[in-house]
């Protein structure tokens, strides 16, 4: 069998697993040689699949890369659409508003091509860099956990089947193949985080992407592990009333306190109908958490949180009395 038809088995057989749908899976394609190596192991393997390519209008090339993937899967007869939104991502955190436009706009058109799940194509390096960069932030056993195979993002599944594929192996198929590719300039940029810890990878051999991705693979299975026992302990030990939560967690290991206090947060904010100010768990709960455990009271995201003993109560947050009244009210 030729080299290229066992790898496009290989990948056909691991999304396979991912996605036991008949429907076609909508490709993320890029342009790079990454996702073009994805498209040209799909079309190998005979996938029922779509392609689309988002061009978040950040680059002036960006119009023809996307307009180049398009004229390739014309070429071997899978369907395309190019996607963009009405304006660019701008501010801080560049990378991160752009993934957010990407995927919504990527789940948008899944939806209406009536796709199974959406692929992409990260790989054994990308999950290397994104395990580094999660732990020099001081990230816990869910960030470091990293790019998972499966997930849902904006409401639709997204799998990731080259998890265990090199990037020089991708890189490798689409160049015999003969497959055109872009490589991104900000691929190269040192002034993003990803970039940085891409070239610390390439500079130190010591640094080794498979077993680094293996540890994220680990944390990933510990994170599933304390997500079904936070479940358990939520359906035993959680007490909704509304928009109100009694929560017995003070007996508990501060890992699944976190967990649980977070729920309890979302769940009054949710029941009460309050969208702000903006709730994120990442930033909020371990302040939160040291008072709990303190015995304490502290308001987080207009939710009020305390309690004595082993039960903690969490309800909304009283308004903030208007400035200038007396505490007799006005005469």
């Amino acid at each position: 069998m030729p080299l290229l038809q066992e790898q496009a088995a290989r990948f056909a057989e691991t999304l396979r697993r991912q996605v036991t749908s008949s429907r076609p899976v909508l490709l993320a394609v890029s342009g790079g040689p990454d996702s073009m190596a994805m498209l040209t192991l799909a079309a190998a393997a005979g996938v029922p699949a779509t392609a689309a390519t988002v061009d978040h209008r950040l680059r002036p090339e960006a119009a023809a890369e996307a307009e180049a993937v398009a004229a390739h899967c014309r070429a071997i007869g899978i369907p395309h659409a190019i996607l963009a939104p009405d304006s660019p991502p701008s501010g801080a955190s560049l990378q991160a508003q752009a993934r957010g436009v990407r995927y919504r706009l990527l789940a948008d058109h899944a939806r209406q091509a009536v796709a199974a799940a959406i692929a992409t194509a990260h790989h054994v390096d990308d999950q290397a860099e994104t395990f580094l960069m999660r732990a020099a932030r001081g990230s816990g056993v869910a960030g470091l956990a990293g790019v998972r195979a499966a997930a849902v993002i904006e409401g639709m599944p997204v799998v990731r089947p080259l998890l265990d594929w090199r990037r020089a192996e991708l890189r490798a198929i689409v160049r015999r193949a003969d497959v055109p590719f872009v490589d991104d300039p900000a691929n190269a940029d040192p002034s993003f985080d990803r970039t940085r810890f891409r070239m610390l990878l390439a500079a130190n051999e010591w640094l080794d992407p498979p077993a680094i991705a293996r540890a994220a693979t680990a944390a990933a299975e510990a994170d599933a592990d304390l997500a079904e026992i936070a479940d358990w302990l939520w359906a035993a030990r959680a007490k909704v009333d509304g928009a109100e939560v009694k929560l017995n967690a003070a007996d508990l290991p501060r890992t699944l306190q976190r967990r649980l206090a977070a729920r309890a947060v979302g769940a009054v904010r949710d029941g009460a109908g309050i969208a702000e100010p903006a709730w994120s768990p990442a930033t909020g709960i371990e302040p939160l958490l040291d008072v709990l455990r303190g015995g304490g009271r502290a308001t987080q995201a207009g939710v009020l949180a305390g309690g004595r003993g082993a039960a903690w109560r969490f309800r909304p947050a009283p308004p903030r009395k208007s400035p200038g009244r007396s505490r007799t009210g006005p005469k």
